[in-house]
């Protein structure tokens, strides 16, 4: 959520029992402001919050020009002080799936995992263990990672691919769609789950179905949209407020919520939960 409008986009979100007090929304748009100036942020995001057992994590995204790849995350316990996350590396990616638990809110916490790896074969086969650690810091920035890559969403035609010496993204002013232009989806088109489309560069796979279908704009179809999700059924859609707002919340990870505005450019998303993956959702469908 841009921090510009936070008052305003927090209230999209209540009916999903997400709320943050007064104080809470004046400490969030005062130190999001304040954070842009000093890093020079294009934007800046309240991207949501960590549960901890002992601590929450707020969760700041800033971002520049180019939001694909000119992204750092922040993070803060008091909303007046914040501290800069590592990218997350593939290293630290797989290391994250090994901590188990809850996030306790102590970010130089260091989790631990025991494996048994067995040296040798037949008779002088032996076992040995080894013990990989990762710190909370570290989990934290693997999780945000894995969140954004999984559920972070925006409407088609939010963004538009440009070339200008490497490809990067820019919001237009008006949501653009081949043939005609509207401000924001439709009713109709907001019923849908192919009118939304995950914040990333398109797998292979849907690569090859970009060049099968002809009606497809390469200049806002360049990311996977959500019809195409594995396992079918993992985004619950709804509308709210009659049809003045369209409520997207993903069963993958409990505490993401999207919102859309039809006919409007307003859009947000927020998680709020314990950063841990329904990994049983195959099972429930």
């Amino acid at each position: 959520m841009d921090c510009q409008d936070l008052r305003l986009t927090i209230e999209y979100v209540g009916s999903s029992g997400i709320i943050l007090s007064s104080e809470q929304k004046a400490a969030l748009e005062t130190s999001l402001t304040i954070l842009k100036n000093n890093h020079k942020f294009d934007k800046t995001y309240f991207w949501g919050k960590i549960l901890g057992v002992k601590d929450d994590y707020f969760i700041a995204q800033g971002v520049g020009k180019n939001e694909f790849e000119d992204r750092k995350i922040l993070y803060s316990k008091n909303l007046v002080n914040w501290g800069l996350l590592p990218p997350a590396t593939p290293e630290m990616k797989e290391k994250a799936k090994l901590a188990k638990g809850r996030f306790t809110g102590d970010p130089s916490f260091e989790f631990e995992h025991t494996e048994i790896k067995k040296i040798g074969e037949g008779e002088e086969q032996t076992e040995e263990e080894e013990t990989v650690t990762i710190k909370e810091e570290e989990r934290l920035a693997a999780v945000i990672a894995e969140i954004d890559y999984d559920v972070r969403i925006i409407p088609r035609g939010a963004f538009v691919k440009t070339a200008k010496g490497s490809p990067s993204v820019h919001q237009p002013q008006i949501f653009m769609f081949p043939g005609y232009v509207v401000s924001g989806l439709s009713i109709s088109e907001a019923a849908k789950l192919c009118s939304y489309m995950h914040f990333r560069e398109a797998t292979k796979m849907h690569e090859q179905t970009l060049l099968e279908k002809a009606d497809m704009n390469p200049s806002i179809d360049f990311m996977d949209p959500l019809d195409k999700d594995i396992p079918k059924g993992s985004w619950s859609l709804q509308f709210e407020r009659g049809s003045a707002q369209v409520t997207l919340r993903s069963l993958s990870w409990q505490g993401y919520v999207f919102f859309h505005v039809p006919g409007t450019r307003r859009y947000g998303s927020i998680y709020v939960g314990s950063g841990e993956k329904n990994m049983d959702l195959p099972f429930m469908l």
